[in-house]
């Protein structure tokens, strides 16, 4: 099953709002059932792996820490070009970011055509574990605006019942498979 459409989250769980992309794809997943063509993958802190799972798409959305300098909290939209400028910020010499693997993806000609992010402006980005306050309050607007895109863009988003969780099976299947070049 080919996977047309990917919903990445982003992030370090380790550095409180680092995280909330992760959060964010996490809330989703357990409130809405998608379709097939769209693969949720959770790129924790992945680096150039992720960009096995970037090419030959038609379509990326990314949630993400999105530092603008914007007050914390704060949703921030970003699509095509605006997407690499604004997300070059590098919590380490070493780190590989988003931008990397865009410019990367450029270089070999497999950027997907769309590619939105949709983030939040973090508030603490030290260690230890959880949302800050201002950004967990805001995580569900973040999941829903999400959700909203996918729907413009054509998706079928279905809501789960209250009750009903993610089985692993679902989380499974919405992963994608390992990179093969000669799938081009």
């Amino acid at each position: 099953m080919s996977h047309r459409i990917l919903l990445l989250g982003l992030g370090n769980l380790l550095l409180r709002d680092e995280g909330l992309g992760i959060r964010a794809l996490d809330l989703l997943q357990t409130r809405y059932d998608l379709p097939p063509e769209v693969a949720c993958v959770d790129g924790g802190v992945l680096g150039l792996e992720l960009l096995a799972y970037v090419e030959a798409l038609d379509s990326l959305l990314v949630l993400d820490a999105v530092s603008s300098g914007r007050p914390p909290a704060t949703l921030v939209r970003l699509e095509g070009e605006a997407v690499p400028q604004t997300l070059s910020l590098k919590l380490s010499m070493h780190q590989v970011t988003l931008a990397d693997i865009l410019a990367l993806s450029r270089l070999r000609g497999t950027t997907p055509p769309r590619l939105v992010v949709w983030g939040m402006e973090p508030a603490v980005l030290e260690s230890g574990f959880g949302l800050s306050a201002g950004v967990e309050a805001q995580l569900d607007a973040l999941a829903e605006a999400a959700v909203a895109e996918l729907r413009q863009w054509g998706v079928v988003v279905t809501p789960r019942p209250a009750d009903c969780a993610p089985s692993a099976l679902h989380r499974i299947s919405h992963s994608l498979p390992a990179h093969n070049p000669s799938n081009r």
